[in-house]
């Protein structure tokens, strides 16, 4: 496989903290050379061998905006299996309902923009609700829950110039603790 053509922004990029722009459908060839473009990068960084040929830290997730491109779009792919992968496109996503539960992952979240350590927890929403578009335009709506639940709610800030960092308490990073669930 040949790595996409795509930088990853870092943090310190101020376009990051900008809101990302609703998309109107057709999509453009390059909305969808993009689209593209980041599952392939996404996949490539959770298969040991690529991600050890082009140096790539793995990833699950990543936003139009991480790129440079501040229009309402994220991409996540899941590993199933060994070499098997589940994408998920996600256009214009809109969160319509979500648990009470809360969860948080262990070792920490994080972020392909965001390149240090960061020590803290992250509440998330167990389960969610979103109604969005696929590449052709067809609106649906997804449950997802644990992990992918996380993905989604980290993307999503992406989208609306919020970093997973900015959910975490500077003077109490593990605040509330318990009274959610590790995952």
């Amino acid at each position: 496989m040949k790595l996409p053509d795509i930088t990853i922004l870092d943090e310190k990029e101020k376009i990051l903290r900008k809101k990302s722009k609703e998309v109107s459908f057709p999509l453009s060839k390059e909305d969808k050379k993009m689209i593209n473009d980041m599952i392939k990068y996404l996949t490539m960084s959770q298969i040991e061998k690529e991600r050890e040929k082009y140096n790539l830290r793995a990833g699950m997730g990543l936003s139009a905006v991480q790129i440079g491109v501040l229009k309402r779009i994220f991409v996540i792919v899941e590993e199933l299996d060994s070499g098997e992968f589940k994408n998920y496109i996600v256009i214009n996503p809109k969160i319509l309902s979500y648990s009470e539960e809360q969860i948080y992952v262990g070792e920490g979240e994080g972020c392909l923009s965001i390149n240090r350590e960061v020590t803290g927890i992250v509440p998330r929403y167990a389960r969610i609700r979103v109604q969005a578009y696929d590449e052709n335009g067809a609106p649906y709506e997804i449950r997802v829950r644990e992990d992918i639940s996380i993905a989604f709610q980290h993307e999503i800030d992406h989208l609306n110039g919020i970093l997973f960092i900015d959910h975490i308490d500077p003077k109490n990073p593990f605040k509330n603790q318990e009274k959610m669930r590790e995952i």
